[in-house]
């Protein structure tokens, strides 16, 4: 069922859902894609998935292709059932076998040994893999009619924003992959939690709706890497989002931490020629004049305002303006994900100062 390229491009089929009872011969018909060695676009929980069957090194290439991704950033391989893990993972330690009832289906991504059957081209040349079991109906009814896991990284361009919404997709990657499942939008709009449990104590390397706070509960300790907090990118990535730049909106960001700095560039704005938008809260957006805004939501709760993230970034580039500021948002729970996307989504541009924006910006 895989559909032929036409003059290097695919024909994309869009494959609309329901989003909580997916028709059972529409999944059938993606799962033929992948099952044919195709490229079929899924929700999870956390944002739409470029995937493709983790078995097949051809395959896996068709992602990084679409993508336009380096082939040294490795692909998530998501499944179905916890007893499929032992199909790509080798090694797994037997204190996370009953860890894994409590946490999956979840926005948990674990770092393992690899399976010999999985593909190198799928692991960016490493001998580890990352796995996780998504928890969103569509996803796992495709895993399962599909009959392999399916690897799959965010289904965007690489270094722009994760896609939340169907609209997002189908403008961006039409005719770059065979099929597009639309089933509104994704509820976390965050990419998954990664923790390697190789180590001891597990090393958290990417964070998101999965805290570090429930993770210290499970495991006891968690170390967390610079690269998880935004702060530096990893020399080697041995998971997805540790390396390169990521999440990006194709206009300029900097993140402004102290929101009275944020006023003082707003107002110095004002009576300038430079246009900017402004990346806030509600609360701060009411506290803000003449000012061309996109409110991310409460921030009495974080949960929304990562929701709203990535969306927030692709609405920068639809607006008249040069270019984006975006405030801080405290790093508890999944506030530490929240600032982990905007620093790599800013390229590390963070502005202290009236007069460091003023240089930065070249007035």
């Amino acid at each position: 069922m895989q559909t032929p390229r036409l003059n290097g491009d695919f024909t994309t089929e869009i494959i609309k859902v329901n989003a909580l009872r997916p028709e059972k011969e529409l999944i059938e018909r993606a799962a033929e894609i992948i099952k044919s060695g195709g490229t079929v676009i899924f929700p999870t929980e956390t944002v739409y998935g470029l995937g493709a069957n983790a078995f097949d090194a051809k395959a896996a290439l068709k992602v990084f292709e679409a993508k336009n991704r380096p082939a040294d950033n490795p692909l998530i391989v998501h499944i179905a059932s916890i007893e499929q893990l032992g199909d790509v993972a080798s090694n797994i330690p037997e204190k996370l076998l009953p860890i894994l009832n409590k946490v999956w289906p979840g926005p948990l991504t674990f770092i393992l040994d690899k399976q010999d059957r999985v593909p190198f081209e799928v692991t960016g040349g490493l001998a580890t893999v990352a796995v996780r079991m998504p928890a969103r109906p569509v996803a796992l009814e495709l895993i399962r009619e599909s009959g392999v896991p399916i690897a799959a990284p965010s289904a965007n361009i690489a270094t722009r924003p994760s896609p939340t919404k169907a609209e997002h997709i189908i403008k961006e990657m039409s005719g770059k992959v065979d099929a597009i499942i639309d089933a509104g939008r994704t509820f976390f709009g965050l990419e998954s939690t990664i923790l390697d449990v190789r180590k001891t104590p597990p090393v958290l390397l990417r964070p998101g709706p999965f805290t570090l706070e429930e993770l210290n509960k499970i495991f006891g300790k968690v170390t967390v890497t610079e690269s998880a907090k935004g702060n530096a990118e990893a020399s080697v990535a041995i998971a997805p989002g540790m390396k390169y730049k990521h999440y990006a909106p194709q206009k300029r960001l900097l993140l402004v931490p102290d929101k009275s700095v944020l006023k003082q560039i707003v107002e110095y704005c004002a009576g300038s020629n430079l246009r900017i938008a402004v990346l806030c809260s509600n609360e701060t957006a009411s506290s803000l004049a003449d000012v061309l805004s996109i409110s991310l939501g409460s921030e009495k709760n974080l949960y929304e305002i990562a929701s709203n993230l990535f969306d927030s970034f692709r609405q920068l580039d639809s607006l008249d303006a040069s270019l984006g500021l975006i405030q801080a948002f405290p790093e508890q729970g999944i506030g530490l994900a929240i600032m982990n996307r905007i620093r790599k989504a800013t390229g590390f541009s963070t502005i202290e100062s009236l007069d460091e924006f003023k240089k930065l910006s070249g007035n």
